[in-house]
């Protein structure tokens, strides 16, 4: 097993229609806006950007997304990822028949943070909590924000 490799999947539920949830997790630029733990997003250009993300434990982690896939008829959104983490990310969003809808954010990433691989071992429940936290307080600061528009 190689301790510094993740495979996350995550669904959320939300009451608001797709193509406007799609719309909203497209623009990463605004990602700080309502998720806690993204303190900063900087665009670097039409289809990349840097950012800096901080959950439960006392360590900044400092990524580069680069869009890969584009496809707002399947609802596709997906980056690469470098920096701190290495590998990519999707989110999928797609329409459910009782109204609203059901995103689906999937991430592969190996850690190249030399105190994260460190503590690879330890830290690997630890760090699979924040992750899940982190995600929680995105599902609820994306609702709220949807709410807003």
């Amino acid at each position: 097993m190689d301790w510094n490799h993740y495979r996350f999947r995550t669904r959320w539920t939300l009451p608001a229609p797709a193509p406007v949830v799609y719309r909203t997790l497209a623009r990463i630029e605004d990602y700080a806006l309502w998720w806690p733990q993204v303190r900063d997003v900087t665009r670097l250009d039409d289809t990349s950007g840097s950012l800096r993300i901080r959950s439960l434990l006392p360590y900044d982690l400092f990524l580069t997304m680069r869009e890969g896939r584009r496809d707002p008829a399947a609802g596709v959104l997906e980056a690469g990822i470098s920096g701190d983490l290495e590998g990519w990310a999707r989110w999928t969003v797609t329409a459910r028949e009782a109204g609203g809808c059901l995103v689906r954010y999937d991430q592969e990433v190996d850690v190249r943070k030399p105190l994260m691989r460190r503590l690879a071992v330890p830290g690997r429940p630890v760090f699979r909590l924040n992750h899940a936290v982190m995600m929680r307080a995105g599902r609820r600061g994306l609702a709220r924000h949807l709410e807003a528009v």
